[in-house]
């Protein structure tokens, strides 16, 4: 495989350093992407650098992944408007460890060929390097007029922040283009590449390593992905999705994906898949005859959720996406984990009840017309024309709610009519 041509055809070169072709046809070569371990888990913004790391390896390459614990406690000024919150040596060791972990879903770190992953972390080559030395073996190699070139330095000087720029956040790219070296030095490192706002940083390491061992080293960034309406990549209105379950449950990393429009589910399915050009174009043609199947969005979902989580959590996130349009069963419902559920009926009116009174039973009529319906005669007249369902079964006006109906031994579903969804929990 051609690792530039394989990029180019997925829309994932933004820059290139003149001669990075020629070096990777050359020799086997190792290449790295930086990480902020600001969070003990990624999320899918990082997955571009990801995935070109892993197109890296699949092409005969080694893959390094430097996670950044120095330079996460100083803060990249690139694309941001402040200076972020300094974290702890415990903290960053942490983060790092679960990163690694999700990391080894995408890339080979186990096997004994010279492609194999390594992370490295640059907090500990730079935790012992003294202000002085630093400034002695590093800084009289690159000037500030070429520094001060940058675009992250310009925006930020100008007055486009408030705050202005620290002289820690202004020494960044010195200490980004120090790990450069040093795992060019170390590691044979000849490659870095990155997101297209990492262009300055990045070109500051080439000519470090130009400037300081005359050898050559080369740059590669991927374009910085956006939402076709101009929103941002990954984001929603609780935040980042997350790669952690903890965070991002299953369910709503598959909705996500199943939820793109068609254009951004074009891209990002060269972007983030393993799908060969062709079955890419298949599966686009055959979206483009039935589009309201979404079956570019359903591969999609498909691909990274088995990837990312497992096949087991992709099936109970499309057994609960069915739910709300009609298809699931009350064998369904009951299998769904609480965190599911209350994920695939958020927004819907909640009720609670107490516990108790599922003890003796409570007639249908009361339970629908004391606090979900407005009267029980609207329960009466909703029961009468087969309107209403508890957990998915179409119920008439005999029957009793209790303890026997809960969902995961606290809620109860009822529906009226296909639309009209009301949770109700027991306390």
């Amino acid at each position: 495989m051609n690792f530039i041509e394989e990029l180019k055809w997925r829309g994932m070169i933004h820059d290139m350093m003149p001669g990075t072709e020629d070096q990777l046809n050359k020799e086997i070569t190792a290449a790295y992407v930086g990480i902020d371990p600001t969070a003990d888990s990624l999320h899918i913004g990082h997955l571009v650098s990801v995935m070109m790391l892993k197109h890296f390896q699949v092409a005969g390459h080694k893959p390094i992944v430097l996670v950044g614990g120095a330079t996460g406690m100083i803060g990249d000024p690139s694309g941001k408007s402040a200076e972020r919150n300094l974290l702890t040596e415990d903290m960053l060791r942490h983060n790092q460890e679960s990163i690694k972990k999700q990391l080894k879903q995408f890339l080979d770190f186990d096997s004994n060929t010279p492609t194999r992953a390594e992370m490295v972390n640059n907090y500990d080559w730079m935790k012992e390097f003294s202000f002085l030395d630093f400034i002695r073996d590093v800084g009289k190699h690159i000037t500030v007029n070429y520094m001060m070139a940058k675009d992250s330095v310009k925006k930020r000087i100008s007055g486009e922040a408030r705050e202005g720029l620290s002289f820690t956040e202004f020494t960044y790219q010195l200490v980004q283009g120090y790990d450069f070296l040093h795992l060019y030095q170390d590691k044979n490192c000849k490659l870095q590449m990155g997101g297209s706002d990492q262009w300055g940083n990045i070109t500051t390491g080439t000519e470090l390593i130009r400037r300081k061992t005359g050898g050559e080293a080369f740059a590669l960034t991927c374009p910085l992905i956006t939402k076709a309406d101009g929103g941002k990549f990954g984001k929603t209105e609780k935040g980042n999705i997350w790669l952690d379950p903890n965070y991002t449950s299953p369910y709503q990393f598959f909705q996500f994906w199943l939820n793109c429009s068609d254009e951004d589910a074009a891209k990002y399915i060269r972007i983030f898949t393993l799908f060969s050009r062709e079955k890419i174009e298949e599966i686009i043609q055959e979206h483009t005859q039935q589009p309201h199947l979404r079956l570019l969005q359903k591969e999609l979902a498909k691909d990274i959720t088995i990837r990312v989580h497992n096949q087991k959590e992709y099936d109970t996130a499309v057994e609960a996406s069915q739910i709300l349009f009609g298809k699931g069963t009350t064998a369904t419902l009951k299998k769904l984990p609480e965190n599911v559920l209350l994920d695939v009926f958020e927004g819907v009116p909640m009720f609670t009840i107490s516990r108790s009174s599922l003890e003796e039973g409570i007639p249908i009529v009361d339970f629908l017309g004391d606090q979900i319906l407005k009267s029980k005669g609207e329960a009466r007249r909703a029961l009468k024309e087969g309107s209403i369902s508890i957990n998915k079964n179409k119920i008439n006006d005999q029957f009793t709610v209790d303890s026997t109906t809960l969902l995961n031994n606290r809620y109860i579903l009822a529906q009226r009519g296909k639309k009209n969804f009301y949770l109700v929990k027991a306390e």
